[in-house]
């Protein structure tokens, strides 16, 4: 179980740190990948998500939704995380609608609902 202080640096990085690294299970050779990826959250819940087209990362994600999320700017600390997809287009609009216009990025939002990647990201251990 985390102390209060390791909870409160972890949510402090939510809001204010940009990247964090991402470790993954390979779906077919069980082996561990490391990348690096955007940090984006509305109020506190965290989501990943990608330009239009597959990745690695998110098909593994989508066979073994466990991973390592590594907070690495304004803490260094690992969390346990359990990714959760967001398929239905409705739902997707509504997150990437958030997401995008606090990246000045809504002439993305169509193309990015038909061929991106979304999850929410929980922490069990949180």
């Amino acid at each position: 179980m985390r102390t209060l202080e390791e909870k409160k640096l972890i949510n402090e990085a939510i809001y204010n740190d940009r990247l964090v690294d991402i470790t993954t299970t390979g779906r077919k050779t069980g082996k561990k990948y490391r990348k690096e990826v955007r940090l984006r959250h509305v109020e506190g819940t965290v989501y990943l998500t990608n330009n239009p087209g597959p990745r690695d990362w998110a098909a593994n994600l989508y066979t073994i939704p466990n991973f390592l999320y590594h907070f690495k700017e304004s803490a260094e600390i690992e969390v346990m995380a359990v990714a959760v997809p967001i398929k239905e287009d409705e739902q997707k609009r509504k997150i990437l609608t958030i997401l995008l216009s606090k990246e000045d990025a809504l002439d993305q939002l169509e193309a990015r609902v038909a061929g991106s990647n979304l999850f929410r990201i929980d922490f069990p251990d949180q």
